[in-house]
């Protein structure tokens, strides 16, 4: 009895001592090819390692990878111990030696690579699921045909459900290759099915043909559904093009909608041909700027904020110079077109160099808030940003406030008066001086809302208005002069023409056929979209 326990307690204590100690089964040969020169013996070594998943191959491979392998001259291979510049660890035996005249083992790019393939390989075997999920990722984003052994044993053992799946990807981006067609039939529909885009240079050499005029590819079975993965890859890319030129278009016809905005309402009211609009979009994008640079200095944990101050200085800031501007001059002209456009546009050249004397001829930076940073993925190869997305929802809401101010309000109804018939509404007791003065300080206003908002998508500096007066214009007209509803179409569909045919054309000449497009309607249909109403028709 004595005895069986005496057993007992030694296999017992025997066993404990093999657990704690470390795990080192790499022979001298399976380490020897590191400490020289060949590369392909390196390469092959690497690949061995890859392929033993224990604690000796593990450390080794982590070493290499942190450049801590050393080889003496006698061809022992060292793993060194951080920190230390004095003692390392057999990578055979495990014992701690003197480092001596031992020297780092040498890699190159592609053999680092095939370290980094290996330690990804090695961790799909980690009892930790995000361990797990890292080295699945890694491998995904550049796979490597010598893993698959562990890619197959991961994938045989792995109990996720949603790990499975990916690693069911993985395993098909390394059996392409296999000799069995069976295989690479199964292995292109995984990788088919994936409908990843990042996976389209894996199936488009399967269907290629090599210079003797064979097919890379021997199988036609394995060619078909290679073929069937690519066309659909085809088809998500092509509506991935689709909907970004669609969103590119709308996003660039809220700016403009904003721009001409003010135009539509200062024209249709007064008739004038306001060639410094485009200067007031420049003033509200530098009152944004003097606000951002206000709340950095005296209020910089409220800075992601101050967007929403911004707002009503730059409508502010652009009706008073749009005030001033109709007031002291404009007043004077009306019934002189071009009298009008020759000062509006000497007004624009003073409005700029006193903006160049103010801030310096120099771009300012407007930097977005936090919330506007970044982007919202909605399709592959399509990230929507946050700032595009809110200049849109932006610009819609100042067309709800402008319509509601047109519509709903006792000055609104004046606006419209005037607009349809000046002299009817004076003969009523309109003051019509004084709603010049109102729609005019109203559509600066909103014009300065453009440039707030352009502010957060682009350049700020003296001459931003000069980009954007003439596309204004001709939404204006495309519309119908005048008429809200028409300058929102005219905005939205001039900035989708313009992003349709840019992919073809370019941007320069993309301008110049919608200019000839619009051109071409107005001849057709001079009153634009939507036709003024009224006597004065």
């Amino acid at each position: 009895m004595t005895r069986s326990l005496y057993r007992c307690l030694l296999a017992t204590a025997l066993s404990c001592w093999l657990a704690a100690a470390p795990a080192f089964a790499l022979a001298p040969a399976d380490v020897a090819p590191l400490a020289g020169d060949d590369f392909h013996a390196k390469a092959s070594a690497i690949d061995a390692l890859a392929a033993k998943p224990d604690t000796a191959a593990r450390a080794l491979l982590d070493g290499l990878a942190d450049d801590r392998v050393l080889a003496t001259g006698s061809g022992e291979v060292l793993i060194q111990t951080d920190g230390d510049d004095t003692q390392a660890r057999d990578a055979v035996t495990g014992r701690l030696v003197a480092i001596g005249d031992a020297q780092p083992v040498m890699l190159n790019n592609l053999l680092r690579g095939k370290v980094s393939h290996a330690l990804a390989g090695l961790r799909l075997a980690s009892p930790d699921l995000p361990t797990r999920r890292a080295a699945v990722d890694a491998l995904l984003a550049n796979p490597d045909a010598s893993m698959k052994p562990l890619v197959e044993a991961a994938r045989a053992k792995e109990t996720d459900p949603a790990l499975k799946r990916r690693l069911d990807a993985l395993w098909a981006t390394t059996a392409l290759t296999d000799p069995d067609p069976a295989k690479r039939l199964e292995a292109v529909k995984l990788v088919a099915g994936r409908h990843d885009l990042d996976f389209y240079p894996l199936l488009r050499p399967l269907v290629a043909m090599r210079a003797d005029g064979a097919f890379a590819e021997p199988n036609p079975a394995v060619r078909a559904a290679a073929q069937r993965g690519i066309d659909e890859l085809d088809a998500i890319e092509r509506n991935s093009r689709i909907v970004g030129t669609l969103f590119a278009g709308v996003s660039l016809g809220s700016v403009l909608l904003l721009a001409a905005l003010g135009l539509a309402i200062t024209y249709g009211v007064i008739g004038v041909i306001n060639m410094a609009h485009g200067e007031f979009l420049m003033i509200g994008a530098y009152a944004t700027y003097v606000v951002q640079n206000a709340f950095r200095h005296y209020a910089p944990n409220a800075f992601d904020w101050y967007p929403l101050a911004a707002v009503p200085a730059s409508f502010v800031a652009a009706a008073a110079v749009g005030v001033v501007l109709e007031r002291l001059v404009l007043k004077r002209l009306y019934g002189r077109p071009l009298e009008t456009l020759l000062t509006t546009f000497g007004a624009s050249l003073v409005l700029m160099q006193g903006t160049r004397t103010l801030f310096g001829a120099q771009n300012v930076e407007v930097a977005n808030p936090a919330w506007m940073t970044g982007g919202i993925a909605v399709m592959q190869n399509l990230i929507l940003p946050y700032n595009r997305i809110v200049i849109l929802a932006f610009s819609l809401t100042v067309v709800a406030i402008a319509w509601s101010v047109l519509t709903r309000t006792r000055l609104g109804l004046f606006v419209r008066a005037v607009t349809q018939n000046r002299s009817m509404a004076a003969c009523v007791g309109v003051k019509t001086a004084f709603i010049d003065s109102y729609a005019f300080a109203f559509g600066a206003g909103i014009a300065g809302l453009g440039g707030c908002a352009l502010s957060q998508i682009g350049n700020v500096g003296p001459d931003l208005g000069q980009s954007y007066i003439v596309d204004s214009f001709m939404a204006v007209v495309l519309g119908g002069v005048g008429q809200l509803a028409g300058t929102v179409l005219g905005s939205f569909g001039l900035g989708v023409l313009t992003k349709a045919i840019e992919p073809f054309s370019g941007a320069v000449l993309a301008k110049i056929a919608v200019l000839v497009l619009i051109v071409l309607f107005i001849q057709k249909r001079p009153q634009g979209l939507f036709a003024l109403k009224g006597r004065s028709a």
